[in-house]
């Protein structure tokens, strides 16, 4: 192996790791009040990447995608579906899995995960305005 192909490789590890933990992180930070301001801004960014990004690139645009691709590209690998996370699924289950399930749960996860950022960031606010000086 060379040392350029290693150095790939550890890159795809790497994205890997990252982009597993942000994913981890945008379907269960807002669960944890000292998360919450963090979570609302990754899972703010991601939707953002998706519609925003996504209105330029394609829908559902996720940097992080793209780079890792580009990681994979590079060690020869071809055939990458759009989805990272259909990309996983497929690998870890064995299965085939349809994209527009995928997209769609991943869709409504992240809607989820920012509807649940924003209200509990704003509850948590009006509790703190609410509880008067301590």
């Amino acid at each position: 192996m060379t040392a350029g192909h290693l150095l790939l490789r550890m890159l795809d590890m790497a994205l890997l790791g990252l982009h597993a933990s942000l994913l981890i992180f945008n379907a269960s930070g807002w669960a944890w009040r000292r998360t919450r301001r963090l979570h609302l801004g990754t899972i703010s960014a991601t939707v953002a990447s998706w519609f925003g990004l996504g209105a330029l690139y394609g829908w559902g645009y996720c940097p992080l995608t793209d780079w890792h691709w580009r990681v994979k590209r590079a060690t020869g690998e071809t055939g990458l579906p759009a989805s990272w996370v259909k990309y996983y699924l497929d690998r870890i289950t064995g299965t085939t899995w349809d994209p527009a399930t995928v997209d769609a749960v991943v869709g409504a996860t992240g809607a989820a995960a920012l509807a649940l950022a924003v209200s509990l960031v704003l509850r948590d606010r009006w509790a703190a305005r609410t509880a008067g000086p301590r």
